[in-house]
């Protein structure tokens, strides 16, 4: 079945044509739209669907479309969280004149590309259990994604005893909890800066390691080098990652220690929360990025680090999706399965 997928994200908005074979997904033609350069998806759905480019004839009507969205879903409808754009999938629907539409939150639709990756796809930060058992054992049992990108998404997979169900979560929104002196410091820095609330989003995201590099400016007095200022105008988070990890700036280093630590931290409560023996998936688009740092063992320290429940954390699988076409996957597969039989 040929299918049009979707992932709608704060910076960029990638919409390609795929063709679905069961769980096998053939990319057809895809293309990449700077998400504020418009004012909303329906414009992107318009321009991609008259690029000339685009050699395939579609009949929209036996055409269904899926968009894994950066936000809350409810009723086919989303006010996309780091966008000022609202998402309707009647709309969408009635205006193009696909098969179906369905809206998917971001991190449902990337759990949902999970099932079509290879082995090659991932990293693995911790083998779990499953470097002492049987193969028939692996992945039984829920499993998580938590994804640090534009922002902090955290979805789910109900394992049901035969297959993993996808379902979505606002996790990322949810209060960061300091552990520390220096991280209640921090606390009450972003408190001020963000008008009381302070989310994990705030603290694992890219505008999270800004946040965290601004910090320790402000707590060593220290002004940011013209060099990397310049640097940080383009991608702040990227800035200082490249600069940490090229070992250029001591506070970037800092910065991202600490980043990696507390994306351990949280990813840890989140597999904890949902019993995530299935395993645990990094997803977006930070994590391979930064995957040497990720390796360090700073993270799984963190992940693990969890008093008298330490033993089921250890137990987990946990794994860095390097795939970057998983968000479009999904919901590929998501709407194969609504109409692929």
């Amino acid at each position: 079945m040929i299918v049009l997928a979707g992932d709608i994200g704060g910076t960029k908005t990638n919409l390609g044509l795929f063709e679905v074979n069961q769980q096998q997904v053939q990319s057809l033609f895809e293309l990449s739209f700077v998400s504020n350069q418009y004012h909303s998806l329906a414009e992107i759905v318009d321009m991609f669907l008259q690029n000339p480019e685009l050699s395939h004839q579609l009949k929209l009507s036996s055409t269904p479309a899926c968009f894994g969205v950066a936000g809350p879903v409810s009723n086919h409808y989303c006010e996309v969280t780091n966008l000022p754009w609202v998402i309707d999938a009647h709309q969408l629907q009635k205006q193009f004149g696909f098969q179906s539409v369905n809206l998917l939150n971001d991190l449902e639709a990337n759990a949902w590309g999970i099932s079509c990756l290879d082995e090659s796809d991932f990293i693995v930060l911790n083998a779990g259990n499953t470097a002492k058992d049987n193969a028939s054992a692996v992945n039984k049992g829920n499993a998580s994604i938590i994804a640090a990108g534009t922002g902090l998404g955290e979805a789910g997979l109900f394992w049901t005893g035969q297959t993993h169900i996808p379902f979505a979560s606002e996790g990322g929104h949810t209060d960061f909890s300091p552990a520390t002196e220096e991280e209640y410091r921090f606390f009450q820095f972003l408190s001020k800066k963000y008008n009381g609330h302070v989310s994990w989003e705030r603290v694992v995201s890219g505008m999270g390691l800004e946040n965290l590099y601004q910090f320790l400016c402000y707590e060593e007095g220290r002004q940011t080098p013209d060099w990397l200022a310049q640097a940080m105008q383009k991608d702040a988070a990227a800035a200082i990652s490249v600069a940490a990890l090229a070992g250029k700036d001591q506070l970037c280093i800092r910065a991202l220690d600490w980043f990696v630590h507390l994306y351990g931290v949280e990813a840890g409560n989140h597999a904890l929360k949902i019993m995530s023996k299935g395993g645990v998936y990094l997803g977006g688009g930070i994590a391979p990025k930064i995957i040497n740092a990720l390796q360090s063992g700073r993270f799984m320290h963190a992940f693990c680090d969890k008093g008298r429940m330490q033993h089921l954390l250890n137990a987990m699988p946990v794994k860095v999706i390097m795939n970057d076409k998983t968000a479009l996957y999904g919901p590929a597969l998501y709407a194969d399965s609504k109409h692929g039989k």
